[in-house]
């Protein structure tokens, strides 16, 4: 049973291999989402001999325990981070290929790194030095600049502006330094002639430069596990179908350099190796990147590196982000496919703030799914939040009177969400949980504000409240979060503006709520329900004026703004963002409670 057991599981395999590779050949260019797909399936059946040689085993680094554990693609299991230099973490990552605008799903893979890399900063007290490259020459470049009659120069520092400007819309923070490809052409030349003297590549009489494969034996595919029959598109002029372009001679219209084997320019995977190498050397602490650049890119970069500096483990840790998907799609999100929705479109709607939540609900590995759904739960999240910020900021000043609090319960819950969140971002960055602990602790707080309208003397606990708000306050901070941030597109003018509008209009309400609520004394016996004789009511005229301020007070909440009655004071919180559309509805409904304060003249002047 055995023996039949393991002939179908090999048979299974070379299945699978010949079709990854029958798939890969009918390519029309490169298509990642393709290659990764088809390498894991053959990952799946890695039980292959081949697949789990000596070679390509992985060695715990020497060094620096951070005392954290991170998810590593090399291992497909958490490890310790071990750094090279304490308190010191070298990070490399692949950034944009600069032919587009960037869009959502380039944007949850930056995002997500992004809150890593100031989680370690921030909380574990951990220097990053983050490199990006920017492919600012590439296949669709070329295209696209063509196509528009521009220059490829151009076209890429066009998009490359506009990339970075997206990354500040939603707070993510620059790489220590940015490196163009074209700018290190010399040093990517010189890195190719090296890994040619070392035996590891060849050129062919079109003049093209290949990565040969045989050359490292099995060491070739630590991470996806493609072993004898993973290929990759050329000219045709390669030895080996899974041999891959370090330099492509020069074609008629496109940019081309000199080197020592003619006119041309860089493959796809060269750029990274060089660039990182020749800023960090022969060891990197963490490579980072969406994981449908595993294979063919990360894959590939591994095999120059180790074959340029001869190691037997270039980078320690790869950690990749999943795949954003459009609700109910199984495709990732990608100009291909034209599924996509670009930043700046997104930021129409909603703030970096709310898209940031949006990705801490799940594991920066984990595949997302994106819908309108998703993001009013994030936003309901930080309503909720600014929602407490409030009411523990009145309870501080005196303005809101509770009853007595447990301030004992509180700080102890305090320091027992301190630990949950440090225990939980030092599991591989589990910011689900982190969040759950912070959003208890809201819970928590809340329960303990009791509005009550008079004291019964029980001694007052602001300085809880305080601390309270001051760490969900440092924490959000950290992953750059702010609860009551506005979108985008509303300016710093519009948005003052807003402001004043929604101050007039809640003392306008407050003012007509008073005048309505002027009482005479209620002596007939056939008082409405709630009244008994002799007890003050309201004057049966200006009950449309009350009806008028609870409906205006309905009608505001959806617009992202609540009106509270304290005892000292009308006011109100700014829990959704407010934009142009929601001015004029608010000053629709303004202009409903003047229209019922003014009918017939009966109601008099109430400011």
């Amino acid at each position: 049973m055995y023996c039949v057991k393991l002939r179908v599981l090999r048979n299974l395999t070379k299945y699978l291999r010949f079709s990854h590779c029958a798939r890969m050949r009918l390519r029309d260019g490169k298509n990642p989402e393709a290659s990764f797909r088809s390498a894991k399936l053959v990952h799946s059946a890695s039980v292959h001999p081949c697949c789990s040689g000596a070679d390509r085993s992985w060695t715990k680094p020497t060094g620096h325990d951070t005392g954290l554990k991170t998810f590593n693609s090399l291992t497909k299991r958490k490890e310790p981070l071990v750094l090279a230099k304490d308190g010191v973490a070298s990070w490399y990552s692949c950034g944009p290929t600069v032919y587009d605008d960037a869009h959502l799903g380039h944007a949850c893979s930056y995002v997500r790194f992004d809150i890593l890399q100031r989680i370690l900063s921030r909380i574990f007290d951990i220097n990053v030095i983050h490199v990006m490259v920017i492919t600012d020459i590439d296949d669709k470049i070329i295209k696209r600049a063509l196509e528009g009659k521009v220059s490829p120069t151009v076209l890429a520092r066009t998009y490359e502006e506009e990339f970075k400007t997206d990354m500040l819309a939603l707070k993510v923070q620059p790489p220590t330094v940015y490196m163009r490809v074209t700018e290190n052409i010399p040093q990517i030349v010189a890195f190719i002639q090296q890994i040619v003297n070392n035996g590891h590549a060849y050129l062919t009489s079109e003049g093209n430069v290949y990565f040969d494969i045989r050359s490292i034996g099995s060491r070739y595919g630590k991470l996806v596990g493609l072993a004898e029959d993973a290929c990759e598109p050329g000219d045709g002029d390669k030895r080996d179908t899974r041999d891959f372009a370090l330099w492509k001679s020069s074609k008629p219209q496109e940019p081309a350099w000199n080197s020592p084997w003619g006119q041309g320019r860089p493959g796809w995977h060269i750029e990274c190796s060089t660039i990182a190498s020749s800023v960090f050397g022969s060891h990197l602490d963490i490579h980072s990147g969406g994981i449908d650049l595993a294979f063919p890119h990360h894959e590939n970069e591994i095999a120059q590196c180790e074959a340029y500096h001869q190691c037997g483990q270039w980078g320690n840790y790869f950690l990749h982000s999943g795949h954003l998907h459009l609700k109910g799609s199984p495709e990732k999100m990608s100009k291909s496919l034209k599924n996509y929705i670009t930043i700046k479109d997104f930021l129409q709607s909603y703030s970096a703030s709310e898209f940031r939540m949006f990705c801490l609900l799940s594991r920066y590995r984990s595949a997302i799914d994106y819908s309108d759904a998703s993001m009013v739960e994030a936003r309901s999240l930080l309503s909720s939040i600014s929602a407490f910020y409030h009411d523990a900021e009145a309870y501080i000043k005196g303005q809101l009177l509770s009853q007595a609090v447990d301030e004992g319960m509180l700080w102890q819950r305090l320091a027992d969400t301190k630990t949950s969140i440090q225990t939980a971002l030092a599991d591989d960055f589990d910011t689900p949980q982190a969040i759950g602990a912070v959003m208890n602790l809201v819970y928590q707080g809340n329960g303990q504000l009791q509005v009550v309208t008079k004291t019964d003397g029980s001694p007052r606990s602001p300085a809880v409240f305080g601390a309270i708000i001051s760490y969900i306050k440092d924490f959000l901070d950290v992953v750059g979060i702010d609860p009551v941030e506005r979108k985008v597109g509303l300016t710093a003018e519009s948005s003052g503006t807003l402001e004043n509008v929604v101050e007039q209009l809640v003392r306008f309400r407050s003012e007509v709520r008073h005048f309505a609520l002027s009482t005479e004394d209620d002596k007939s016996s056939a008082s409405p329900a709630g009244f008994h004789p002799g007890r003050k009511r309201p004057r049966p005229d200006r009950e449309p004026l009350l009806k008028a301020c609870d409906t205006l007070r309905k009608d505001l909440a959806p617009l992202g703004v609540s009106i509270k009655v304290s005892l000292s004071q009308q006011r109100w919180d700014q829990c959704l963002c407010l934009c142009y559309p929601n001015m004029v509805r608010i000053v629709t409904s303004l202009v409903k409670v003047i229209t019922v304060s003014l009918e017939g003249g009966r109601c008099g002047s109430v400011g």
